[in-house]
């Protein structure tokens, strides 16, 4: 008999039946007990509930040996002890309408069921205000529970031992104990940034691996988010604090220079809960889309706050989900916040102060003494006095390098200093005040242009182009009920879409700049997009791309050979030009080595 039919044989004499309560509470158990970090997330959420100051969690043989958590919360009271081991009992909630509004991170009661169920679990309490501790014993076998006086301070300890111990065919899928245990550090982690004012303990194996004290002040929540992500994220971060609609974002971004090829340093916090959401993770995406390089990933810790009844949290078991009631506002909401921050990403150097030579009032030398400037002529200074008169580049060509800014003449050293020469007719060199500035001459006029065609393009918004051949785009039933719910924002995009059937759609005006792109495949990723978030950046994304490909083609090419005004003219614009740390693909526009990093090179100083 063959394996197929031994299942179908089964199915067919199978007869409907009541679980017991042990196998019905190891099910419960597979959705919320995945591996030993998820039994760590649970009490440690749990102790955050109880407004624990200090937790620690103690780990032996990657969690599977021993999980103890331990607090000094509110303690849970002994009446209640009982009942906080079976399904369903919890004190986060009593009724559906608090459901709407959840504020706790536990709310279903089925953490301490579901860890009882395939593990030795023992919980020691000491309510607040009472004098006696009292512990309680959980086999799985147990029919009645015993509670017993022990000595525990105020707060609460839980120990699971031997997990998975009565369910071997999930215990042989767990990793190695270095691994079980590096999800636990994770897991730790990324509460305790969203908990600064928490204390966390972590010990494996009666080893210390780190303690997180307590952190009130900026500088201790910087002190904390470095231990964390490490030194460098805090050098190349960016801090985000915005607040508007009953909506508030602040946090951490790293700048786009500092990203990684995975996605595993990005911490996202809505109400304090740890989530992980694909309308976020849109949002976030889109606005980090052309200052990152060939797919690289962002850096980031945010914390987004609203209104509770705006959040569903109950829609996974491991609440690791939500779901937004204002989907689209949302959307827009931190992707513009973070665009905004991203657009400072250029240089933007502490100035420093520097004297006049007083024996040369017809030149401006070196604004330090060890220097190797090109000194300025009087008639270059009234050059830069004539174009200060209006800054603005009136083209967007190669030739705005002659109508911008040359020369700062303040008493200030600009961020990118002052031109020294050209390398092989691909790179600036120039001096500032800590080092040695590169610069990639095409990349940072690319992103140059770049930046003046967008803000053209804004102020004309979409020109709409009337098709000769009104072009036919079949779509699913549920694609064209979409086009006819958003007919008016697909308008506003500039593209005339109308409903012909079931499945149908006909355009008869698209964006101007788009009018050779495949604009049938672009309307289906807009509708995929406003099924999926409710909003698209589509056709802004695709006009972006043809405006960086226009970009690409005027920049000034390598191997042209410029003045010192113009390299001047060339780093005061990038100075100024939002983005300018990158070009449009995600390449370094700059790049400093520093006094220090030369000595480094040359053995100085050893």
């Amino acid at each position: 008999m063959g394996i197929s039919q031994k299942f179908e044989l089964k199915r067919k004499t199978m007869r409907i039946h009541s679980l017991s309560k042990v196998v019905a509470n190891q099910i419960a158990a597979g959705e919320v007990v995945e591996r030993p970090a998820a039994v760590v997330k649970e009490l440690i959420e749990n102790s955050l509930d109880a407004n624990a100051r200090v937790i620690s969690i103690d780990i032996d043989k990657g969690g599977i040996s021993l999980i103890r958590v331990r607090d000094d919360g509110l303690g849970i009271h002994k009446e209640d002890l009982l009942l906080a081991l079976n399904s369903h009992a919890t004190s986060k909630i009593s009724t559906l309408a608090d459901l709407e509004k959840i504020v706790s991170f536990g709310f279903r009661g089925e953490a301490l069921a579901s860890i009882g169920a395939v593990s030795r679990l023992t919980l020691s309490s000491k309510y607040h205000n009472e004098d006696t501790a009292w512990q309680i014993q959980k086999s799985v076998s147990d029919e009645t529970l015993q509670l017993i006086p022990t000595a525990h301070p105020q707060g609460t300890t839980v120990e699971a031992r031997e997990l998975f111990f009565n369910t071997p065919a999930r215990r042989k899928f767990l990793r190695t104990e270095n691994t079980e245990f590096s999800h636990i550090e994770e897991i730790v982690k990324r509460l305790s940034l969203a908990n600064f004012q928490v204390q966390f303990n972590l010990t494996h194996n009666d080893k210390p691996v780190f303690q997180l004290p307590f952190a009130h002040s900026l500088t201790e929540k910087e002190h904390r988010l470095a231990k964390v992500l490490g030194k460098a994220f805090l050098s190349q971060a960016l801090a985000i604090e915005i607040e508007n609609v009953g909506m508030r974002l602040h946090g951490w971004i790293s700048e786009p220079q500092y990203a990684r090829s995975q996605a595993d340093q990005q911490y996202f916090y809505v109400n304090q809960r740890l989530v992980k959401d694909k309308l976020i993770s849109h949002a976030i995406r889109q606005a980090y889309h052309d200052v990152l390089y060939q797919g690289r990933q962002p850096i980031y810790v945010l914390y987004f706050e609203l209104d509770p009844a705006l959040v569903d949290v109950n829609v996974h078991p491991t609440k690791a989900e939500v779901r937004f009631r204002e989907g689209r506002l949302i959307h827009d909401f931190i992707f513009s916040a973070i665009h905004r921050a991203l657009a400072n990403t250029k240089p933007q150097v502490k100035p420093v102060k520097y004297e006049l030579p007083a024996t040369s009032p017809g030149y401006i030398s070196a604004p330090y003494p060890v220097s190797s400037y090109r000194s300025l002529t009087q008639k270059e200074m009234e050059l830069y006095r004539e174009l200060h008169a209006d800054p603005q580049p009136s083209v967007l060509s190669t030739a705005s390098l002659e109508q911008v800014d040359p020369i700062v003449t303040q008493q200030t050293m600009p961020p990118l200093g002052f031109a020294l020469a050209q390398l092989h007719n691909i790179y600036i060199l120039a001096e500032n005040e800590q080092g040695l500035i590169l610069v990639d001459m095409h990349a940072a006029h690319e992103r140059i242009l770049y930046e003046q065609m967008k803000e053209h393009f804004d102020q004309q918004m979409f020109e709409s182009q009337l098709l000769l051949t009104p072009i036919s785009v079949a779509v699913s039933e549920r694609e064209a009920g979409c086009a006819e719910q958003y007919a008016e924002l697909i308008s506003q995009l500039g593209i005339s879409c109308e409903r012909l059937g079931p499945e149908t759609l006909v355009l008869r005006k698209v964006p101007a700049l788009l009018s050779n792109t495949d604009i049938a495949a672009l309307v289906s990723d807009i509708l995929a997009d406003l099924l999926e978030y409710g909003h698209s950046r589509r056709v802004m994304e695709s006009i972006e791309a043809c405006l960086s490909k226009m970009a690409c083609h005027g920049a000034v090419r390598a191997n042209r050979r410029l003045t010192i005004p113009e390299m001047n003219a060339l780093l005061r614009q990038i100075e100024k030009t939002e983005r300018s740390n990158q070009c449009n693909h995600g390449r370094p526009t700059w790049i400093l080595l520093s006094v220090k990093d030369l000595d480094r090179l040359f053995l100085r100083g050893r």
